[in-house]
């Protein structure tokens, strides 16, 4: 485990405490949550570092390598697809580094202390070059239910305050560009500061909020992060349910209908109130299964699918019983995302690469922060009109 999750104001989670403060005295004491998501993101993280090791740092012979991606692989949350995500971590990085004038300095699981900003604040950075007077923090991001953006990411931000602090002595750094890799969800996504503008946000936007979230801060607000960056206090917390349990800010116009301005403001509520009530579904089932009681709810069991006890020996005798072997199988093509995760994006490309449409997908409701472009229709129409 990294040393980054003894930190009680981690950059992992600069997200929440930055904008609730008083969600770090309140959970500080709460024990930590893990899932199988958590415990195989940590997996491939390793096996991405591994990777890198031995394309980029000396000592890491054949052998070697091998000895310890086996002993990765042999983990129970292990899956093949990590060999294809973590390929195109260090594909990525690998371009990042080609990048540079002159072989960059490169350091891979790096420690960062950005204390001089957040108390006892310090992270490990997945990797980190520099040369020429530019800086690149890449952070590898395994998950795919939560997309996690680089523009403007206190936790980047974070680690690029610590490794300015940390190579100030010994490289002159202008530039620092942050990237995020997320395989599963997209294309890798970056964002670009210069040095001055980080320290004069560490300095003049962490620091205060930092010290008043680590004395113990009495400030709290419910939003977003407290399902983005998986708050202790999510299921239980009075502040959220507050938040999310009144729409009496909204004071209609008129008595009987809702202006667009009003629909679009409730909307924003009833997005985070969704997630609200999916938490607490899940801490009342947790709880439920512990033994004890939530009133008005009970544990009961889901629908249950049928199954074969031994597929095989079921199939063998509905053969030997007359049926016919072309009844029981039925064949149809893979998906295109099957053959390309069988074959890897690069192959899939040249084979087949020139027979794939991206049409456009059917309208649906995003925040204005969303950065997909608008629904437009008109090229679509256009086509359809000349072809008519």
């Amino acid at each position: 485990m990294s040393p980054e999750a003894h930190a009680l104001l981690s950059a992992s989670s600069s997200g929440r405490w930055m904008n609730c403060p008083g969600s770090v005295h309140l959970t500080k004491d709460m024990a930590d949550q893990t899932s199988g998501y958590a415990e195989a993101g940590r997996l491939a993280h390793s096996i991405g570092e591994l990777k890198l090791r031995k394309r980029f740092i000396a000592g890491m012979g054949p052998k070697k390598y091998q000895a310890a991606l086996d002993q990765l692989t042999a983990s129970e949350h292990f899956d093949p697809e990590m060999h294809q995500t973590t390929d195109q971590y260090v594909e990525f990085v690998e371009l990042q580094y080609m990048s540079y004038p002159e072989r960059p300095y490169m350091v891979v699981e790096q420690k960062v202390d950005f204390s001089s900003f957040v108390p006892e604040g310090f992270g490990t950075a997945d990797c980190i070059l520099i040369g020429n007077g530019t800086m690149d923090i890449i952070d590898y991001k395994h998950g795919k239910g939560v997309p996690v953006d680089a523009e403007d990411n206190p936790q980047m931000k974070l680690y690029a305050l610590g490794a300015i602090m940390h190579y100030k002595d010994w490289y002159e750094i202008g530039t620092v560009r942050m990237h995020i890799v997320q395989p599963r969800v997209g294309d890798p996504l970056s964002f670009e500061m210069s040095r001055d503008q980080l320290i004069e946000w560490g300095t003049f936007t962490v620091r205060p909020i930092a010290k008043e979230a680590f004395d113990g801060s009495e400030t709290f607000k419910a939003g977003a992060w407290c399902s983005s960056y998986f708050c202790k206090a999510r299921y239980t917390c009075k502040h959220r349910s507050e938040t999310y349990t009144t729409l009496e800010d909204f004071g209609c116009q008129s008595p009987h209908l809702l202006t667009n301005d009003e629909i679009g403001g409730i909307l924003v509520v009833a997005g985070n109130l969704k997630k609200w009530a999916s938490d607490l579904e899940e801490y009342s089932l947790a709880a439920i299964l512990r033994g004890e009681n939530i009133p008005g709810w009970k544990a009961v069991a889901g629908r249950s699918v049928r199954a074969f006890d031994n597929t095989d020996a079921a199939f063998n005798d509905l053969l030997e019983s007359g049926i016919e072997y072309d009844m029981l199988y039925e064949r149809k093509p893979l998906t295109l995302a099957a053959i390309e995760k069988m074959l890897g994006k690069k192959r899939f490309a040249e084979i087949a690469g020139n027979h794939i449409v991206t049409p456009l997908g059917k309208p649906a409701l995003a925040p204005e922060t969303d950065k997909r472009p608008p629904y437009n229709t008109a090229e679509e129409d256009f086509k359809e009109a000349a072809n008519g």
